[in-house]
């Protein structure tokens, strides 16, 4: 059975920091794009930030030259560092890895908060 299992949210100031990680227990990993999605409160899910299997990176308009997103394959695990977080960043964040619309998975979100 595939999971995704994110960690590294919580709360932190305006201008702070955080890493979120997410762990696949996927076979053949290394094949599926990733990304990382958020929703905040009576909004839609989005995109933030993705890597193909190739290592094509994107990233939303909102959050380029402050996140980072990074894979590990052979720890099948996918990364974001987040810098200079605004309160604007505030939403639960999803990890996503997907390889055709037969295999998208999810993980569970993780809340992330920006306030003072």
């Amino acid at each position: 059975q595939v999971q995704l299992v994110e960690s590294g949210g919580g709360l932190v100031q305006p201008g702070g920091s955080l890493r979120l990680s997410c762990t696949a227990s996927i076979t053949s990993f290394s094949l599926y794009a990733v990304g990382w999605y958020r929703q905040a409160p009576a909004k839609e899910r989005d995109v933030v930030a993705a890597v193909t299997s190739f290592g094509n990176i994107n990233y939303a308009d909102s959050v380029k030259g402050r996140f980072t997103i990074s894979r590990d394959n052979a720890k099948k695990m996918v990364y974001l560092q987040m810098n200079s977080l605004k309160p604007e960043d505030t939403a639960v964040y999803y990890c996503n890895c997907n390889y055709g619309s037969w295999r998208d998975y999810w993980g569970q979100g993780i809340q992330v908060t920006v306030s003072s």
